[in-house]
């Protein structure tokens, strides 16, 4: 049996301001570990909404959302923190590396952060995934130093420093150039096939979805197809 990494079952989210809407219409799935999954849909189909609460972002939905086959219902801000910060990586539009600091630096930051292992070995751990990634070269520069692949690049080790149980990315090609944008799809079929890593990627990209395992798209808050 494939090892589930994440399940949402029958989840609902509505909006209150100014009046009561549904933005989210009993959305069930599941992602299992080496899934290479894009979330595709219209501006304003839901698709950011459900990334926000399956990033644990949002807990104000009905329905369940399990990651690594625990509920995160009646769980504390603190757990779900060491959620995010342990189980989940991030990959954004905009890669959001702190300017002052060099690649390596950047790249170790949310594993200082998990203090689960010593800075050593945060070091070390980072550099490999440099290496992973083909940026090795790049630890000792300053971020504002680097391309925009290049920026992207160092965001998805970033991403990998914790061994995240999935990588969530918004858009992680949206601000590349064709080029760096098949760079960007290599790397993360590469770390699902090669790695077994689970991703979900949103994105508007159809060709970037079309090469993907598979394509949930969503509709008027609805999955559509899956």
């Amino acid at each position: 049996m494939s090892e589930l990494v994440l399940q949402t079952k029958q989840v609902n989210k509505y909006f209150h301001d100014p009046v009561k809407m549904q933005v989210l219409k009993d959305i069930s799935f599941s992602l299992s570990r080496g899934d290479f999954v894009s979330l595709t849909g219209r501006s304003g189909c839901g698709k950011s909404t459900l990334l926000y609460i399956l990033s644990t972002m949002d807990t104000e939905f009905e329905g369940e959302l399990l990651i690594d086959q625990h509920s995160t219902r009646n769980t504390n801000e603190k757990y779900l923190a060491q959620v995010r910060n342990e189980k989940i990586g991030f990959v954004f539009q905009f890669h959001y590396l702190l300017a002052e600091f060099t690649v390596l630096e950047n790249v170790m930051l949310p594993g200082l952060k998990l203090n689960k292992y010593p800075e050593a070995e945060v070091e070390s751990r980072a550099m490999e995934r440099l290496k992973m990634l083909d940026i090795y070269d790049l630890a000792t520069k300053k971020a504002t130093r680097l391309s925009g692949g290049e920026k992207q690049r160092v965001a998805i080790a970033r991403a990998l420093i914790n061994d995240p149980l999935i990588v969530m990315g918004d858009e992680p090609t949206g601000n590349l150039d064709k080029k760096n944008g098949q760079i960007v799809f290599d790397l993360f079929k590469k770390m699902s096939e090669e790695f077994k890593q689970t991703l979900l990627i949103v994105t508007h990209d159809l060709a970037f979805a079309k090469s993907t395992h598979r394509i949930i798209e969503m509709e008027d808050g609805k999955i559509i197809s899956d």
